[in-house]
């Protein structure tokens, strides 16, 4: 199963705006995703709460996870939100 590991860009890690763009772009994906912190065990990447729940905060490492013939491309893109810095104006 393809992965990329991410840091966290926003200094407000995954929460409330940044973490709604995540799942906007995760649930557009035509293949599954997941997304943990470090080696923690991975949850739905479609799911706001999941992913809220993580707790991930700006400068964390992620986990995202896809499966299927377009995991590759799902996951650049998932990336470049993560990476993003959803914070400045």
């Amino acid at each position: 199963m393809p992965e990329r590991r991410v840091i966290v860009g926003s200094s407000v890690g995954l929460h409330a705006r940044p973490a709604a763009l995540f799942v906007k772009a995760a649930a557009a994906q035509p293949v599954p995703v997941t997304i943990g912190v470090g080696d923690g065990d991975p949850v739905d990447a479609r799911s706001l709460l999941s992913v809220m729940g993580l707790g991930a905060r700006g400068g964390d490492e992620v986990v995202l996870r896809a499966e299927g013939p377009e995991a590759e491309s799902a996951l650049s893109e998932l990336a470049s939100v993560i990476e993003a810095d959803h914070d400045a104006a």
